[in-house]
């Protein structure tokens, strides 16, 4: 139908879409608007003036805030090593002039390559490390040329104001302040602390003023158990007996039986942690923990200590002892020829028989006897707190052959290290109770307040009478009867045992060589130290007694009066060795 005004009419549902639409274009008008004004208010209120620059990632440089490393001292406070003041030279290379007459100026302060100097100098970089860890002095010259483009910021080097001494304890750090030998690795997060950093602009034209910092947090320093002076003797005597029986190495020990607390720990050859450069890496361990050896002689103190406790045998059990001794497939004797021999228990112990050791040891059964091994810590790390530390090793009782047995009662077949070897004497100087080896006392902060380290843990062995009746019979071994007269020290009561050991080489899969040792203890009857000396393969003889002997002597009797410990004036109890 028609409307009477001459339009159309429109439809209900052609109406409804226009309403729609309609509807639509004004919400989209009104965002339109909206996100206008927006960003208009955004314009005034956020941009900044077109001349200023805000850097990105790419165009700042974080660089760290070394940590003053904590100091190590030793029992009495003696500075063992210290971290000192130094400077790094650094260039900002947009500056730099003429690198090559600037890098041949530095290299003749700091005494490094030219060349290397020379290219650190030249490039577009703001923040280029020239030299690390000139001395203040040596900086003071290069201040003094007054070259374009070269500053410097404080550095921390690592100084060891004792030079060699306990270096292979001590261990070194690299160039970045990091710990990576002896307690400066092994303690590298008490010592180290935690570095900071600070985060600075290297846009060309903009502030290089920090834009953040985090503070460093120092270290802790750590107090030792050694003792500066006793360590500094028993290393001079013992790179000087190394020298003179012309030995691969050597090694002193000397130790509280009752604490387990080391108080020398020297090696020789050795290093001066304050050069490594061009160092020998085979002189940067420590032999006294990572050189497993079997031990010879000197493990004969278990075997006999095992019998007694077991009551298989008594202080003047009567044995025969012949010129040879066949086992499995093999025929023992001893380290000197005889035509058989009628010793007692302390007999076996002073002459060092393995004929008799081997008789003992069958008064054990395997298990027991094995038992007593692993109870004196044979095939077992001490767990002190130096790194690199070897277990040794001890073969299971299911692995063992007709020879084993016999093998393992003088102290071949298992091997040990040398702190090892000190536990087990030790263990019967403390009568009887094995206390684990500590060469760390304690951690002090910057504040001085010290926190001392638990105590270290101990286990009963053998009885007290045991270790006692072991000690009696060692006392013989440094009488003129025994074989270490050599260690003996007037006034005092000396325990001690010899040790000759054939020495086993890994290149050839033989026995090549020996290691001569003695172990000892003072005074015999009031313990109060353990000294140990250890040589390996000398070639101006092979008897613990004759060259490892007159080193415990002089170390001991230093020792002794450096600590003051007076002799007890008893007297030594008589025991036969021979019936």
């Amino acid at each position: 139908m028609k409307s009477t005004l001459g339009a159309p009419e429109l439809s209900v549902d052609i109406r409804s879409k226009i309403e729609r639409r309609l509807k639509l274009s004004r919400a989209i008008m009104l965002i339109t608007i909206a996100s206008l004004i927006v960003g208009m208010v955004q314009a005034q209120a956020f941009t900044l003036p077109s001349d200023i620059q805000v850097p990105t990632s790419s165009e700042t440089q974080t660089v760290a805030i070394p940590a003053i490393r904590g100091q190590i001292l030793d029992r009495n406070g003696h500075t063992l090593a210290m971290t000192v003041d130094s400077r790094n030279v650094i260039a900002d290379q947009t500056l730099v002039k003429d690198p090559k007459s600037q890098g041949l100026l530095i290299a003749n302060v700091t005494g490094q390559d030219p060349a290397l100097i020379t290219e650190r100098l030249a490039g577009t970089r703001r923040y280029s490390v020239i030299a690390r860890n000139v001395t203040p002095s040596q900086w003071e010259k290069i201040e003094q040329l007054q070259l374009p483009g070269i500053f410097s910021e404080r550095s921390l080097a690592r100084s060891y104001p004792e030079g060699l001494l306990a270096a292979n304890v001590l261990g070194f750090v690299n160039s970045e302040g990091l710990g990576l030998g002896g307690l400066e690795y092994s303690m590298q997060k008490v010592l180290g602390g935690l570095n900071g950093e600070r985060t600075f602009s290297t846009v060309p034209g903009l502030s290089t003023a920090d834009q953040s910092l985090v503070q460093a947090i120092d270290g802790q320093h750590i107090k030792l158990t050694l003792d500066r002076d006793i360590q500094w003797f028993a290393q001079e005597a013992i790179a000087a007996q190394v020298q003179a029986t012309r030995a691969k190495s050597g090694v002193v020990i000397v130790m509280n039986p009752k604490t387990g607390e080391i108080l020398a720990m020297a090696t020789a050859p050795t290093f001066d942690p304050n050069n490594i450069i061009g160092v020998d890496t085979s002189l940067l361990g420590n032999r006294a923990v990572s050189d497993a050896f079997e031990p010879g002689s000197t493990g004969k103190v278990i075997t006999l200590a095992a019998a007694l406790e077991e009551g298989k045998v008594s202080l003047s059990s009567k044995f025969k002892i012949p010129s040879g001794l066949r086992r499995g497939d093999k025929r023992f004797t001893d380290s000197h020829a005889h035509n058989g021999l009628k010793l007692t228990l302390t007999g076996i112990m002073a002459h060092s028989s393995n004929i008799g050791s081997i008789l003992v040891s069958e008064k054990l059964s395997d298990t027991t006897f094995y038992d007593y091994l692993k109870k004196f810590g044979i095939g077992q790390k001490t767990k002190v707190q130096l790194p690199a530390e070897s277990s040794g090793s001890l073969p299971q009782v299911s692995e063992w052959s007709g020879t084993t047995k016999p093998t393992l009662s003088f102290g071949q077949g298992y091997s040990l290290n040398a702190l090892q070897a000190m536990s087990i004497f030790a263990t019967i100087a403390n009568d009887g109770v094995r206390v684990q080896p500590t060469i760390i006392q304690g951690v002090q902060d910057g504040s001085g307040r010290f926190d001392p380290l638990p105590q270290s843990e101990s286990t009963r062995v053998v009885s007290t009478q045991t270790a006692r009746d072991v000690r009696s019979m060692m006392e013989y071994v440094v009488s003129a009867k025994g074989t270490a007269p050599q260690a003996k020290i007037p006034s005092y009561r000396i325990s001690g045992k010899t040790g000759t050991a054939q020495a086993f080489d890994p290149k050839c899969g033989c026995y090549r060589g020996y290691i001569a040792s003695f172990i000892g203890i003072a005074p015999s009857d009031n313990p109060e130290l353990v000294v140990g000396v250890f040589l390996d393969r000398p070639q101006s003889g092979i008897y613990g007694g004759a060259l490892a002997g007159p080193v415990f002597k002089k170390v001991a009797s230093f020792a002794l009066q450096q600590l003051r410990i007076p002799p007890t004036g008893s007297k030594l109890p008589k025991l036969r060795l021979k019936w």
